[in-house]
């Protein structure tokens, strides 16, 4: 039923497409939106719903959220406040770098983290969005930097971070340490992302929302593609502080956070951190 269904690609609601993995091929089909399914199957079950999370809030509102699940605009909403005093325990670092799809960037990244990571003394998560530009810099560093060195997919996900919870080490990684990923304490006192974390236009199910969401009428990145990167980044920050007594750094290396009128919108999202170019300012925080 499955083949036939996939094959077939008859239901519009449906995104279909295949893959090249290794030898093999995948057919697949996901729904381009899931908020018909949820209203049809959990809604109407007569119950009280509380949705919680500390990063459903995008541009200080819950609006992406409701109209990603289909809830209802009028459902009553709560957006908190952090329980960490950010301006004490953290420092966001914004250097000076190229144009993320310039040729030059995964160097420049290199040398700007090698430099950041000179005063964390290690410690540091460094979150890439692509697998390319994550090889890219750990090539560029793994025999440059005097920590120990760990590059996801060398190794299972929870032995990378038993290794890590170790001390003084750095791990290479993409989205799958964005969230879900604990590390309290001086262990993690860096997290370090390379752009700002948007979708993959050409990735099917982000494609097909983007042509629903023009077809009908609407803007894509505003209403969809801005406010899902926006969470994917609280959810990299979320890595950083993970109690009261945690201090770290983040530093965001595209200069589109700062030179873009939509960079706003990430920062207006984020906690009330400290924005500093300097590295000193970060080496005190540590100390």
């Amino acid at each position: 039923e499955d083949v036939a269904f996939v094959t077939a690609a008859a239901d519009p609601g449906f995104v279909y497409w295949a893959e090249h993995r290794g030898r093999s091929v995948v057919l697949a089909a996901a729904p381009v939106d899931v908020e018909s399914a949820l209203r049809e199957r959990l809604f109407p079950g007569g119950g009280t719903l509380v949705f919680t999370s500390a990063t459903l809030a995008a541009g200080g509102t819950l609006d992406y959220f409701k109209a990603r699940i289909g809830v209802p605009a009028e459902a009553p909403g709560l957006v908190l406040g952090s329980p960490y005093d950010y301006a004490r325990q953290a420092v966001l670092y914004l250097p000076a770098l190229p144009d993320p799809a310039s040729a030059g960037f995964p160097r420049a990244a290199a040398a700007e983290i090698e430099r950041i990571l000179a005063v964390t003394r290690g410690r540091a998560f460094l979150l890439f969005t692509s697998y390319r530009v994550m090889r890219e810099v750990h090539g560029v560093l793994r025999d440059r930097l005097p920590y120990r060195c760990l590059l996801q997919g060398d190794a299972p996900k929870g032995r990378l971070l038993e290794a890590f919870r170790e001390g003084g080490a750095v791990l290479f990684a993409t989205q799958s340490f964005w969230e879900g990923v604990d590390v309290p304490g001086e262990a993690l006192s860096c997290v370090v992302i390379d752009k700002l974390p948007f979708a993959f236009p050409g990735e099917p199910i982000v494609e097909a929302r983007i042509e629903r969401i023009a077809a009908e009428g609407g803007n894509p990145f505003a209403s969809y593609q801005l406010p899902s990167a926006v969470l994917s980044l609280k959810q990299g920050l979320g890595r950083l502080i993970r109690a009261s007594t945690d201090r770290g750094v983040l530093s965001i290396l595209d200069p589109r956070l700062t030179r873009s009128a939509y960079g706003r919108v990430f920062l207006e999202s984020l906690p009330p951190l400290p924005v500093t170019r300097d590295l000193r300012d970060v080496a005190r925080v540590l100390a």
